[in-house]
């Protein structure tokens, strides 16, 4: 395994618009129900700044191409859910997180943050896994960066 760049973080408390896609692509059904829903509460949001967060919800099953994938977008207090987006409150937490490019490399990086943490002073907590693409404006899913986010505790 390669030596994997770790950083420990505080993500601080959020309240976040919440869009479920399930199917066989339900990262493409949540990210167009979260456009819809930006539109329709007329939030201005702006990609280069704010980042939506996500992951999967449930997780895929051997066996069976459907899954869920479930997008958070931090919003503020003055923002309502309209149908089918929910708003939920994050508690925010101590994670380890770190960061790489490509989207084919997403299945190995996490196998390597979950081994780094395994080999950690730290242990797993309760909290949500999460990802995190900072480059959502860019076309090539071979370009984007991501952060990926696990929950941790001191051991």
């Amino acid at each position: 395994m390669t030596e994997r760049r770790v950083d420990i973080v505080k993500l601080p408390a959020m309240r976040v618009a919440s869009a479920l896609g399930f199917g066989e692509e339900p990262e493409l059904k949540a990210s167009g129900m979260m456009s819809d829903f930006i539109k329709q509460a007329g939030i201005a949001v702006d990609f280069t700044e704010t980042r939506m967060y996500g992951f999967d919800n449930p997780s895929p099953s051997p066996g069976s191409p459907h899954y869920g994938y479930e997008f958070w977008l931090p919003v503020n207090q003055s923002v309502e859910a309209i149908d089918p987006i929910q708003i939920k409150q994050f508690p925010g937490g101590t994670y380890a997180t770190t960061r790489f490019t490509g989207l084919s490399n997403i299945g190995r990086v996490w196998k390597e943050l979950v081994a780094w943490v395994e080999d950690s002073p730290f242990a797993f907590a309760c909290g949500q896994c999460l990802e995190k693409n900072d480059t959502p404006l860019e076309s090539d899913p071979e370009k984007w960066t991501f952060d990926l986010y696990v929950a941790v505790s001191e051991s």
